[in-house]
Order: structure tokens, then C-alpha cells, then sequence
């Protein structure tokens, strides 16, 4: 796994993460299914920001770290 995403979409994916997460908890209260969805997206996205790896970018070929070569296939 090589990194393929920059330090801002990291930052805004682990913004992202926290705050999906932290509308699941509460939404869990009123409707269960929306809430797991939320949670469920919210830890993919604090996930792929800290590791600084997105498996869909990695398919697409895509990149927005401009230090990290992903040329490889």
C-alpha cells in the first residue's frame, strides 16, 4: 500500500470520519439503520485518512499526493 492521497485530503477525510462518526452515534437513537450507515462511512473515511490510502483512488489510477509515485499497477 503506497500512499496515494495529499496532507489536505487527508486532514478533511479524518474531519469528515469524525464527524459521520459522531452523527451515527446520535442518529443510532432515532433511526438505527441510518445511524450504522453513517458510522460505517464515517470509519472508512478516518481509516483511509490516516493511513493515507484510498483503495478506490488506487483503482482509478488517481492521486493527489504529489511527493508519491504510483505508477505501478
Amino acid at each position: 500500500m503506497k500512499t496515494n492521497e495529499s496532507f489536505t485530503d487527508r486532514t478533511i477525510r479524518i474531519i469528515i470520519g469524525v464527524v459521520l462518526l459522531a452523527l451515527g452515534i446520535y442518529e443510532i437513537g432515532s433511526s438505527m439503520v441510518f445511524g450504522i450507515i453513517l458510522l460505517i462511512i464515517g470509519i472508512i473515511a478516518l481509516i483511509t485518512g490516516i493511513t493515507g490510502f484510498c483503495g478506490l483512488y488506487s483503482i482509478l489510477g488517481i492521486s493527489t499526493c504529489k511527493t508519491c509515485n504510483i505508477s505501478e499497477k
